[in-house]
């Protein structure tokens, strides 16, 4: 894990960047941040910081996913606002294709705002664009609590023949087999083609799990139990960082397929949203990101009253082209005017 010196002039950098390209977005407090590029989900992971003579200036997270996709490496890129347009963002990128290719990897994906300078960036470096995603905000106000409780009334009699079962903090043992068959559902999902779906079991939901609790991550769950099975139909979770009381986060809403059609979907995501109102006073927004395409959860959130404000998309880069003769020698001119302003990549 790199060290806190490090991840924090990162989470200074990036704090940057978001006021600058996104000041409608969620924060992300340092230990969420922490969290985020010095564990994330466990896979082997790089950090590298690039410094001037003012100060830390951009930075890169290099993640190599390590039990599917084991061709690419995932990045997040971030220049300083006051350092864009010098060059300094595609000597990071080509710093970062070349940590890949050294490991192995052909490919690197990004994520990034649409009409944003890191839109614009990708576009330019030749990287392909893929599915595209929308975030939500739902505003937590006075109307909202008569809202949830009528759209669970809607939702109950279809439910019929389910149980609800809630708990907070992590997944107890006895659950876990089943949280795990959840998540799989969510490999029905939109992804890109050459995206290989990731599989669930549950030491891998518990790992998760512990990650974030380590960065004081508070974790809400509500599950659709069938009665006559005991099946597990239906998995919600919301998450919130107490050093960012007023904001809360959506993660996973799936259904198992065999149990689609009984709006599961919504009685669990009303139910946790009833509960953060209770246990969380103090958050005010709840985001959530869809799948353009994902017509039947964009339904759900709409109806709890989240309202779209932002959109995401993948970029995939192919290394080989990239990094072919005559780019490299171009960025090798680059590599030297950097060095000559003395700015270094540090792992």
């Amino acid at each position: 894990m790199p060290d806190a010196g490090r991840l924090a002039a990162c989470h200074r950098l990036w704090q940057a960047a978001q006021r600058h390209d996104d000041p409608g977005g969620p924060p992300k407090s340092l230990a969420g941040f922490s969290g985020w590029w010095g564990t994330g989900s466990g896979e082997p992971r790089q950090v590298w910081l690039a410094s001037g003579r003012t100060g830390p200036a951009g930075c890169y997270l290099l993640e190599f996913p390590d039990r599917e996709n084991t061709d690419l490496g995932r990045i997040v890129l971030v220049v300083e606002p006051d350092a864009r347009r010098r060059g300094l963002g595609t000597a990071l990128l080509a710093h970062c294709c070349e940590q890949t290719r050294k490991a192995g990897r052909s490919r690197v994906m990004a994520e990034t705002l649409l009409d944003t300078p890191g839109d614009e960036f990708g576009r330019a470096a030749g990287a392909q664009p893929g599915l595209t995603e929308i975030r939500r905000i739902l505003p937590v106000d006075d109307a909202l609590p008569a809202r949830l409780a009528r759209l669970r009334a809607e939702a109950e009699p279809a439910a019929a023949g389910y149980e609800l079962l809630t708990w907070s903090g992590p997944t107890p043992a006895g659950y876990l087999d089943q949280v795990a068959q959840v998540n799989e559902a969510m490999n029905d999902a939109p992804r890109e083609d050459h995206v290989e779906p990731e599989h669930w079991d549950a030491e891998r939901v518990r790992q998760g799990e512990e990650r974030l609790a380590r960065h004081d991550a508070r974790l809400y769950s509500a599950a659709a139990r069938h009665a006559a099975t005991g099946e597990f139909a239906a998995l919600t979770q919301l998450l919130t960082d107490p050093h960012e009381p007023a904001w809360a986060y959506q993660l996973i809403t799936a259904v198992t397929q065999p149990h689609r059609g009984h709006r599961l979907g919504l009685l669990v995501k009303a139910a946790t949203h009833q509960w953060l109102t209770q246990a969380e006073p103090g958050v005010r927004r709840v985001t959530t990101w869809n799948s353009q395409t994902n017509r039947h959860m964009i339904a759900i959130n709409e109806a709890l009253g989240y309202r779209p404000s932002g959109r995401l998309r993948t970029w995939a880069l192919n290394i080989p082209d990239y990094l072919a003769p005559a780019r490299v020698a171009s960025l090798s001119g680059l590599a030297q005017s950097l060095e000559a302003q003395s700015l270094e990549a540090q792992s």
